[in-house]
């Protein structure tokens, strides 16, 4: 429903869309938030943030966002050990799961993954980034506080082997006008790690982003827009629209 089925395809899509992309950071990020809709609205927005990681030294990927298909209590985390994309096989992390499952607001659930796109969307990106050298730790984000999604992002943090991705869309379904406007106010909050400045409809992995910039205020960290547009801008028409940001997050 997202990208093509052919392994062939979905490479040769995922490259032109990196190979397109500007690296507009000097510092490779420790954590970005990437949209998450089909690849020809949100799939450049996406790799201006991938295109400015570094993949020497990443070995872990620590995946959030929000759940769309199943009404959820805190976190949950797969049962299962291996996630397949056109492209290949995912290791998961299992250590990482298990380190995390002791969290009150942390359940095991496969069956919240298991139609769930926001996490599954950003593997070829991944894969086609990292190739099989690196395990997955995804996690969607139900009713959950951002002090307990910090929490749990702040045990599996690690160092440069490790790469944070916070899978999040914008406003949603909002004249073209009043989408920009949104997401800009929505940029602003995220910009200046203001938590309180994020509204309900300010994102759809909203949870999911609240606790990665609770983390990097504690941490003293700083974010940078990489890229804001939304559906009309790219592949749809402007009555309705989605917003598409790509931000980066440095230590």
């Amino acid at each position: 429903m997202f990208y093509p089925a052919d392994p062939d395809e979905l490479h040769r899509m995922v490259r032109r869309f990196l190979d397109h992309a500007e690296a507009s950071s000097l510092l490779p990020p420790k954590a970005v938030i990437v949209p998450h809709a089909g690849y020809v609205y949100s799939g450049a927005v996406a790799a201006s943030a991938y295109a400015c990681v570094d993949p020497t030294e990443i070995s872990r990927v620590v995946l959030i966002g929000p759940s769309h298909r199943v009404m959820l209590e805190g976190m949950a985390i797969p049962e299962s050990l291996i996630w397949e994309t056109p492209i290949g096989d995912v290791q998961i992390d299992f250590d990482a799961m298990e380190k995390v499952s002791s969290f009150a607001q942390v359940l095991f659930s496969e069956r919240a993954h298991l139609e769930e796109h926001c996490l599954e969307v950003q593997l070829p990106f991944l894969q086609e980034l990292l190739g099989d050298r690196f395990r997955l730790a995804p996690m969607v984000v139900g009713d959950c506080s951002p002090d307990d999604v910090a929490d749990v992002l702040e045990v599996l943090w690690g160092g440069p082997e490790t790469l944070v991705v916070v899978s999040s869309d914008l406003s949603h379904y909002l004249p073209y006008e009043r989408a920009c406007l949104k997401d800009q106010t929505t940029v602003r909050a995220i910009e200046d790690l203001d938590v309180y400045r994020l509204e309900g409809d300010s994102a759809c992995g909203l949870n999911a982003i609240a606790g990665l910039i609770c983390l990097a205020q504690r941490r003293g960290m700083r974010s940078k827009l990489l890229d804001l547009r939304n559906s009309g801008d790219t592949a749809g028409s402007r009555e309705q629209v989605v917003g598409y940001g790509a931000f980066a997050f440095y230590e």
